[in-house]
C-alpha cells in the first residue's frame, strides 16, 4: 500500500479535532462555561491539573491551522461546534460572537479547499444545563434541538458532512457512571437516564438536521473496541458479549430500530424506567453513515466482584504487549475486525473511520519529532482499512486523530496524539515525522 488511489477516488481522508481539545479561549467574545471548563478546576481529576483554558489556541491560530492543513494535502476537516460558545446558557439567547468564530473558520476552510466536517456534540455540555440535570433531565431532548436548529440552519450552507454525538457510551460512561470525565457524575441511575437521552438526541438532532438541510450527509460517531476472551472458558466468553453489548452495540442498535442489547447485558433492562410513551419510534434514524472511533483490542476477563457486568479489561502492561502511552495495545487488526462487525449490519449504509491514531512518547531533537512509532501505527492501521474495503466493507473514509497535540481530558497534555507537535508554552507548531509521511502520502497519486 504506496499509494491512496489503491482506495478509489472517492475515498475521504482527512483529521479529527474537538473544540474544548483545541480552541482555548474559554471565556472570552461572550463564551459560556462548559462542564469541561468546571471539571478541570476539580483537584485530582486531571493529570497535573492541567486544563483547556487555553490549550492549542485554534481559536486565535485557526487561520494558520487551516493553511497547515492545506500544507499537508488534508482535504477533510472534522471539528466540533462549542456548545456554550453559541448558547452560553446552553438554551435561549444565541451569542452572536460564538457564531462569527465559526463563520469565520468555514469561510477559512472553504478558501483553502478543504471541506469541513461538523460535529454537534463532542463531550462540552454547556454548565448551566449540567446545573439542571445535564443528560439526566430528559428536558435535553428539546435544549439539543434548539442547538441543532441554531447550528444546521445557520451552517448548513457550508456543511456537508454532519455528525451529531461523538462517542456516546464515553461521555455517558466515563461522565455519568464512573465520574473519571465531567462532570463527574457517579451511578447506574445517572448513567442509564444519561444514555437514553443521548440515543434520543442521537435521532432527534439528525432529524433537525434533515430538515434544515436536505441534502447533508448525516452521522454520528461511535467508540469501538475489539474484544476477545482471556481463555475458552464460558465464563469469559460471557463477560466478553456483556461487555460487547456495552461498549460497541449500546448505542448504534437503537439507532437501527433493534433496541437496546438487554438480553446480553440485563442490567440494561432498567433503562426502559426512563422510557417515555413513543420513545420506541423516536430511537431510530436513517444515518448516511456511522463514524466508528477505534484505537485498540481489549482481553476481558469474568470477574465476579466488578458490579453490573461481572467482567474486567486486563489491561496491555499486564499482557506484556507492544502499547501507546494510554496503554493501549498496538493491534492493527482491531480496525479490521470492528470495520467487519459493524459493516455487517444490514442497516448501515457506510462507515467512515472518523478517528484513528495513537500517542507515544515525541522527543523534540534539533527542531524535529521522529515519531517512527507513530507512522507505523498509521501505516499499519491504513492497511486493515483497505483490507476490510477489499472484503466488500463500506468503508469509504478515514480520519487520522489528531491533527495537532492537545489537551486529552482526564490525561491533560501528557498524551500526545498529533500529527503536529505543539509546544504549549509558545504555540509553535512543528510536524512530525508522521505527519510528513502522511502528506507524502496523500501526494501520491
Amino acid at each position: 500500500m504506496k499509494y491512496k488511489n489503491e482506495f478509489g477516488d472517492d475515498f475521504r481522508w482527512g483529521v479529527s479535532t474537538a473544540a474544548y481539545q483545541i480552541e482555548g479561549a474559554h471565556d472570552i467574545d461572550g463564551k459560556g462555561p462548559s462542564i469541561w471548563d468546571a471539571f478541570v478546576n476539580r483537584k485530582g481529576k486531571i493529570t497535573g491539573g492541567h486544563h483547556g483554558k487555553d490549550a492549542c489556541k485554534f481559536y486565535h491560530n485557526y487561520a494558520n491551522d487551516i493553511k497547515l492543513l492545506k500544507h499537508l494535502n488534508i482535504e477533510n476537516f472534522r471539528f466540533s461546534f462549542s456548545w456554550s460558545r453559541i448558547i452560553p446558557q446552553g438554551t435561549g439567547q444565541v451569542n452572536t460572537k460564538g457564531l462569527d468564530f465559526y463563520d469565520r473558520l468555514l469561510d477559512e476552510c472553504l478558501e483553502n479547499n478543504i471541506n469541513p466536517w461538523a460535529t454537534l456534540y463532542h463531550w462540552d455540555l454547556p454548565q448551566a444545563l449540567e446545573d439542571k440535570g445535564g443528560w439526566t433531565n430528559r428536558d435535553i431532548e428539546q435544549w439539543f434541538m434548539q442547538y441543532a436548529d441554531i447550528c444546521s440552519s445557520k451552517f448548513g450552507d457550508r456543511i456537508k458532512h454532519w455528525m451529531v454525538l461523538n462517542e456516546p457510551m464515553v461521555f455517558t460512561g466515563a461522565g455519568y457512571f464512573l465520574g473519571m470525565h465531567a462532570p463527574g457524575r457517579i451511578g447506574l441511575k445517572n448513567f442509564l437516564s444519561s444514555a437514553h437521552h443521548a440515543a434520543l438526541c442521537q435521532a432527534q438532532g439528525a432529524r433537525v438536521i434533515r430538515a434544515n438541510v436536505p441534502v447533508a450527509q448525516i452521522g454520528s460517531t461511535f467508540s469501538c473496541s475489539f474484544l476477545q476472551p482471556m481463555t475458552t472458558s464460558r465464563k469469559d466468553e460471557l463477560a466478553t458479549r456483556r461487555f460487547d453489548a456495552l461498549l460497541n452495540r449500546l448505542f448504534i442498535e437503537p439507532s437501527l430500530g433493534l433496541g437496546y442489547p438487554v438480553s446480553d447485558l440485563k442490567f440494561l433492562r432498567r433503562i426502559y424506567d426512563y422510557h417515555k410513551p413513543g420513545d420506541e419510534a423516536l430511537l431510530p434514524f436513517d444515518f448516511d453513515f456511522i463514524g466508528i472511533q477505534n484505537y485498540t483490542r481489549e482481553i476481558v476477563s469474568h470477574s465476579y466482584f466488578i458490579p453490573y457486568l461481572q467482567a474486567k479489561l486486563i489491561k496491555a502492561n499486564k499482557r506484556n504487549v507492544s502499547a501507546t502511552v494510554m496503554n493501549w495495545e498496538v493491534y492493527p487488526e482491531a480496525l479490521y475486525q470492528m470495520l467487519t462487525k459493524y459493516g455487517n449490519y444490514s442497516g448501515i449504509k457506510k462507515i467512515i473511520v472518523t478517528e484513528n491514531g495513537a500517542a507515544f512518547p515525541d522527543t523534540l531533537i534539533d527542531g524535529s519529532i521522529y515519531d517512527e512509532a507513530r507512522t507505523n501505527y498509521l501505516k499499519n492501521h491504513i492497511a486493515e482499512v483497505l483490507r476490510a474495503k477489499q472484503d466488500g466493507i463500506a468503508v469509504d473514509g478515514y480520519f487520522v486523530w489528531t491533527l495537532l497535540d492537545n489537551f486529552e481530558w482526564a490525561e491533560g497534555y501528557f498524551p500526545r496524539f498529533g500529527l503536529v507537535y505543539v509546544n504549549f508554552n509558545t504555540q509553535e507548531r512543528i510536524i512530525k515525522q508522521s505527519g510528513k509521511w502522511f502528506r507524502e502520502f496523500l501526494g501520491n497519486q
